[in-house]
């Protein structure tokens, strides 16, 4: 078995590495001046198992390409598999015509990556369920659901009996109530909103009981903090004591850290590494990173032996 990553998350992909005590292998992922990706691979990987670990995040085009990229050099290095690991799959939200003379671009990124010479994907939380059926290759979705519990009983002491899991709207209610039976069956709310434009939102209402409640938001996604901040707000006017956020990929563009810093009803935000920190986190003190290097590390080493990815969420 062999690791390679581009430069979307080093750190991640050393702290992978560590975990199965295989050193990441020699690659120069550069540009020319022109801003064209170029990779050369600097060791033998002919008929090795290999596995790149890439998250498609910001910049999203850049990263993607270098995926697409060491895929295709890969392949012409004649590697016996080549897993494309991507803990964070952007172009996730484009996974239906929204319009009339609009893209499906989830799928044509699917497309790219078989196309590059991909055998199997391995991913985390992807927005939509139905993205794995995008792909014409084995491809396994973990969920950093596991990794959240952990850390939610770390942190309440197993004191669960006044907490209630909320799903910021209706679409991840199924995600929100996979937490809530791992956490002995806490009782479920949903968020009502209505979205007007892209990256605008508007709470209309709370759907269940969470007066005297410690409420969880659970959701796959953070982008502009919009969402959250406002669903924090229409929980603590229901009554809700405290609210926190678990999510598990930490986009945060534009002025979301500011605005969870700020916020007066969001008491915490709890994301994975699966995101690289772009520097914009630096000093937030309501922002915590948990790590998924054990979660996709125990994946790779299974994928790598031909055992079972599914039976990591028994």
């Amino acid at each position: 078995m062999k690791i390679l990553t581009g430069n979307s998350n080093l750190t991640l992909a050393e702290a992978i590495s560590k975990r199965l005590d295989t050193p990441v292998a020699n690659a120069q992922v550069k540009r020319f001046n022109d801003s064209e990706v170029h990779v050369e691979i600097q060791e033998n990987v002919r008929g090795e198992d290999v596995f790149v670990i890439q998250s498609t995040s910001n910049p999203a085009n850049d990263h993607l390409m270098e995926l697409l990229i060491m895929i295709d050099a890969l392949a012409r290095a004649s590697a016996s598999r080549i897993t494309a690991v991507i803990p964070y799959f952007g172009y996730a939200r484009q996974d239906r015509k929204a319009g009339p003379r609009t893209p499906i671009s989830a799928k044509l990124v699917a497309n790219l990556i078989t196309t590059a010479g991909a055998d199997r994907v391995l991913t985390m939380d992807l927005h939509a369920g139905q993205i794995q059926g995008f792909f014409d290759i084995p491809t396994d979705n973990l969920y950093a659901t596991p990794v959240f519990e952990e850390h939610i009983k770390r942190t309440r002491r197993d004191d669960l009996s006044n907490t209630c899991i909320v799903s910021p709207d209706v679409g991840g209610v199924v995600r929100a109530r996979a937490l809530s039976k791992r956490l002995g069956d806490l009782p479920l709310a949903i968020v009502d909103k209505r979205r007007e434009k892209a990256g605008v939102s508007e709470v209309m209402n709370i759907i269940g009981d969470v007066s005297g409640m410690d409420c969880i938001l659970f959701d796959d996604i953070v982008d502009s903090g919009g969402t959250l901040v406002n669903a924090a707000e229409a929980l603590k006017g229901k009554g809700a004591t405290k609210v926190e956020a678990y999510i598990s990929h930490g986009v945060l563009s534009g002025k979301a850290v500011e605005r969870v810093e700020t916020s007066e009803h969001l008491s915490k935000l709890v994301i994975t590494d699966s995101i690289a920190d772009d520097g914009r986190r630096a000093g937030a003190k309501k922002i915590d990173v948990v790590s998924v290097d054990r979660l996709l590390g125990e994946a790779i080493r299974r994928i790598a032996n031909e055992e079972s990815v599914s039976s990591l969420f028994d």
